[in-house]
């Protein structure tokens, strides 16, 4: 067994123009008097990192690794969450995606998928010269408009999606191969990979490629409804991050899963700081530590009440603490006897 990393953060909610969240040497101070020990960095941010020059120049690479080691730090993983939606956008939602992108390709689909692309190349070798092994992103999504749908889905459109998505993922996750670096998909509500199930449909369609990975976060299969302890059982050779963030789930007669269309803190489901939802974190972390999760804990905040920087000094003792030092010893060694073949066939009466 392997004990978790961590106590780490994701900087992609904190990021601000406003000092101490405006650059990436003063908000990796701040996380790191916090008590955090690595940061996952949000690579579509120009205060925290140029993505493209850190995939061009190794030396511009380093030197961001330097910044964040000045502050005691390290950097677990890079994120291309905005840029990997737009590999696979529906016509429906382009118009609402089109701030993840440059402004000179609003509207233009086929342009944004081939930027994004690229993005994810871009990171694949940014990841490399940084030293990292693995990196988060979302699949994006081609059928989430037909969910829940009415009317019912043409024979054939998931079978179909799928083989798009796939074919659209392929040479990245080839490009990531070369560099022996993961992709781990958060699987997502709003993404067409957003349970056990989607992914494993997509996993067949990559050729159960094995740079096909998972970012497990309990907060999206809590408002799911979905067992996100089995969930480890299912699929932990597949998980290489851990998004660390919490959620609750409370139904009323007036509303459930799809939340009434109304805003984050009316909702029956909503994100919650660390320790005010509902996750069984205890469980989580034990389960992970047993099937050797050789990775970060990384929060993520997200809250619809609590004011983020609570949420992060909270946050990292929150972590620690449920971080597990595993045993290198059973705990009835101390009653144990001694053995060999010859002593255990006695014992058998062989």
């Amino acid at each position: 067994m392997k004990t978790i990393k961590g106590p780490a953060i994701f900087l992609a909610q904190f990021a601000d123009d406003k000092a101490p969240f405006n650059n990436l040497k003063n908000i990796c101070n701040y996380m790191a008097d916090l008590g955090y020990k690595g940061v996952q960095i949000p690579s579509w941010d120009p205060r925290m990192i140029d993505l493209q020059k850190a995939a061009e120049s190794k030396d511009y690479a380093d030197e961001i690794a330097g910044t964040v080691e000045e502050a005691g730090l390290v950097i677990t993983e890079l994120s291309t969450h905005l840029q990997g939606q737009l590999v696979a956008v529906h016509p429906a939602y382009n118009e609402l995606f089109d701030g993840f992108a440059p402004a000179s390709m609003a509207g233009d689909l086929k342009a944004k998928s081939e930027w994004a692309t690229q993005q994810l190349k871009y990171a694949a070798k940014a990841s490399h010269n940084l030293g990292l092994n693995a990196h988060a992103t979302f699949s994006g999504a081609l059928m989430w408009h037909t969910v829940y749908p009415w009317p019912q889905r043409p024979a054939g459109l998931v079978d179909t999606g799928f083989t798009e998505l796939a074919k659209r993922w392929t040479p990245i996750l080839d490009e990531f191969d070369k560099y022996g670096i993961d992709v781990c998909y958060e699987l997502h509500p709003g993404e067409d990979l957003h349970d056990g199930i989607t992914f494993e449909m997509f996993l067949d369609k990559v050729n159960h490629h094995k740079r096909a990975n998972i970012l497990y976060d309990p907060s999206h299969f809590v408002l799911q409804c979905l067992d996100y302890l089995q969930f480890i059982d299912f699929y932990h050779e597949r998980i290489k991050m851990f998004h660390v963030k919490d959620a609750e789930f409370n139904p009323t007669g007036k509303q459930g899963v799809y939340g009434g269309f109304q805003g984050w803190v009316e909702r029956a489901g909503r994100f919650r700081s660390l320790g005010d939802g509902q996750v069984d974190f205890g469980g989580i972390f034990s389960k992970l530590s047993q099937y050797d999760y050789d990775g970060w804990a990384v929060l993520e905040w997200e809250c619809a009440i609590k004011h983020p920087e609570q949420g992060a000094a909270e946050g990292a003792p929150f972590i620690q603490s449920h971080i597990i030092r595993v045993t290198e010893k059973a705990f009835d060694d101390f009653a144990g006897t001694g053995a060999d073949e010859n002593f255990n066939r006695k014992i058998l009466g062989i």
